[in-house]
């Protein structure tokens, strides 16, 4: 029998990560592997059956989150698994990616420790796919059948595999299209295999693919295939790249060598991971690094640079160092910006790799003796405006700066764009109707290119439901379900 009173009873347990100085020897996953069965069970107790549970409405998935707690709090794996793979295609990417903001939004959060949900997720999806519960879904499988119409899906990151799956387990013949060598997105090239390990990735590409999924790689849509060839070989078009346009710093000294784009450092380093070449050309190896800016992709640098053997890396924040604790004007439920340290940050402290400074702005670069990057100029900012506050500059001894300040939306110069009559919005993204669709007819748009930079878990609800907008679009109807409105924005003040 659950104990009903866990949440007064149990403390809040969280799974066990390896040493940190045994992670900075390899690039496996930070957990310790078999850690998390011991100690979902007593967290899904927890759950306190509150009966308003914010935590669905704080998930764009709408996870079944008490649920699936009861479930694993009474041992029964498979109907828990059943519940999550309801509503969520790939709880194995959102348990070890996601922020958790259903964790914000738990009761238990308002004057306490949360239920550890992300944990008790990943628990589950780790189950189902050890289990076999989790295995392909062809139409014909659950009584449908083949529609007789085609669609492709322009990217291949979250929001596209989430459209492509849904879309081809409804019956539509779907093709999926990838300008790079693999499929994945910045779920294969941006996300750190010590975050994901891409085997977690190839098992769920097989999966669509034995589902009937069909992918083409390599092929740019706009420039390879012509927007107007897709539009006349395909029913519907899903386009679902991404917001992959980079924030720039127009300082000067951008333009000397040594100074990259967050992106394109990751990139180089996943894909030597994956052994496409045997050293990165853009490695940290005995350099000094600054990493300019605050968010998880600057915490995937810090983590990549301490592997690499950086001789030192300094992490430099715009902004204030948040507080410990929920600020007034960020009330439960919504997911509050408060001070954490991410895995990468606990590998810095055990490797004493340099500091993490906020409040700073970055100035310039300024050249060594080779006219290579010699050193990042930056200052204390001024609260107001988080301009340069005068007479605080200093100087850091950087060989490789990397800029990490987020995404303005896609790339504005895809020819796609103006093959298909897709417009950009004042905000950086594409333009489209509460029903993910375009003024071009048949085609629709999900993820960050319509919504702007997220989280994996919106994207993953936004391919959902473009696809039952797509549906609905071919056949008048859609049993799919529709998590979100392409409007809907997270529960902010």
């Amino acid at each position: 029998m659950a104990d009903r009173m866990a949440f007064l009873n149990t403390a809040r347990a969280e799974r066990a990560r390896r040493d940190a100085r045994e992670r900075l020897g390899d690039w496996r996953e930070v957990y310790r592997p078999g850690a998390l069965l011991p100690v979902v069970g007593g967290q899904a107790e927890r759950c306190m059956d509150c009966g308003l549970p914010f935590c669905h409405s704080a998930c764009p998935l709408g996870n079944l989150v008490p649920d699936w707690n009861r479930l694993v709090a009474a041992a029964d794996w498979r109907a828990a698994a059943a519940r999550l793979l309801a509503t969520n295609n790939f709880p194995e990417f959102t348990g070890r990616l996601c922020p958790a903001p259903c964790e914000s939004a738990c009761v238990l959060a308002i004057d306490g420790a949360a239920v550890t949900i992300k944990n008790v997720e990943l628990a589950i999806a780790d189950r189902a796919w050890e289990e076999g519960w989790d295995g392909p879904r062809p139409p014909g499988r659950d009584g449908g059948r083949e529609s007789g119409w085609r669609v492709a899906v322009i990217g291949s990151g979250p929001a596209g595999l989430a459209a492509a799956q849904q879309l081809t387990r409804a019956g539509h013949a779907t093709t999926v299209y990838e300008r790079a060598d693999r499929p994945g997105g910045l779920l294969r090239y941006g996300i750190p295999p010590f975050r994901l390990e891409k085997h977690r990735l190839e098992r769920r590409l097989d999966q669509l693919r034995a589902e009937g999924t069909a992918f083409r790689t390599g092929v740019w849509a706009g420039r390879d295939v012509p927007g107007e060839e897709l539009r006349a070989g395909y029913d519907a078009l899903v386009v679902a790249v991404g917001a992959t346009a980079c924030r720039e710093l127009p300082v000067p000294g951008r333009d000397l060598p040594g100074v990259h784009q967050a992106m394109e450092y990751l990139t180089w380093a996943n894909r030597t991971d994956e052994g496409d070449c045997p050293a990165s050309p853009v490695s940290a190896e005995g350099r000094h690094v600054v990493i300019v800016g605050g968010g998880d992709t600057a915490a995937d640098c810090l983590g990549t640079a301490l592997r690499q053997g950086a001789a030192s890396v300094t992490q430099l924040d715009i902004n204030a160092r948040p507080p410990g604790r929920r600020a007034a004007g960020q009330p439960w439920p919504v997911h509050p910006k408060v001070y954490r340290e991410t895995t990468s940050h606990e590998e810095s402290g055990a490797a004493a790799a340099g500091p993490r400074v906020f409040a700073a702005v970055t100035v310039g670069f300024e050249p060594g003796a080779d006219q290579r990057l010699g050193a990042v100029r930056f200052a204390e900012t001024e609260p107001a405006d988080r301009s340069p506050r005068a007479g605080t500059e200093r100087t850091l001894p950087a060989q490789l700066a990397l800029l990490a300040l987020g995404f303005s939306g896609p790339e504005p110069d895809q020819r796609l764009f103006a093959q298909l009559g897709l417009a950009i919005g004042p905000e950086g993204a594409l333009t489209r109707d509460e029903g993910f669709g375009t003024a071009a007819e048949g085609v629709f748009v999900a993820g960050d290119a319509g919504r702007g930079q997220s989280l994996v878990v919106w994207a993953i609800a936004e391919g959902r439901a473009a696809a039952a907008a797509v549906d609905r679009y071919l056949r008048g109807r859609t049993e799919l379900p529709s998590p979100i409105r392409a409007s809907e924005r997270p529960l902010t003040l």
